[in-house]
């Protein structure tokens, strides 16, 4: 029961992180921010924090990267067919920028993804290390 409760703990943890880190880069950017965005950045770090615990660290930095860019625009188109299609809440539209998939995610941001997802991963595995006495992170560029 107390492993359960410490996973519990450990998981919502990771997940406000990664909501509240998704929705500061989006004030940041865009000047404001909607709950989705909490939703969608604390699935992505939990799914992008998994990727040392289902493949090992000798997982090259720039293949997580890639896997993570995968995992954030999935996730974000997801989220948007949901709040923006079904629920109709208009919450973001990339149907004017090029390369864009239903207006719900586009090419530019998913390679703007590609090179902010080294900071979660970082900060997934520090966060890891320093605060929930995880293995340390080693890296390895290609």
């Amino acid at each position: 029961m107390l492993i359960v409760y410490n996973n519990f703990l450990k998981y919502t943890f990771l997940f406000l992180t990664g909501g509240f880190a998704y929705g500061g880069i989006e004030i940041l950017t865009r000047g404001h921010s909607h709950i989705s965005m909490l939703v969608a950045g604390g699935i992505c770090f939990i799914l992008i924090g998994l990727l040392n615990e289902v493949f090992s660290w000798d997982m090259a930095i720039i293949s997580q990267m890639a896997i993570s860019t995968v995992i954030i625009t999935t996730v974000e188109f997801t989220v948007g067919v949901v709040v923006n299609i079904w629920l109709k809440l208009n919450v973001w539209d990339y149907s004017s920028k090029p390369y864009n998939f239903m207006g719900q995610v586009c090419l530019l941001y998913s390679i703007i993804w590609f090179f902010l997802s080294l900071f979660a991963i970082l900060m997934d595995d520090y966060l890891r290390y320093y605060l929930l006495k995880e293995e340390k992170p080693r890296y390895k560029i290609f």
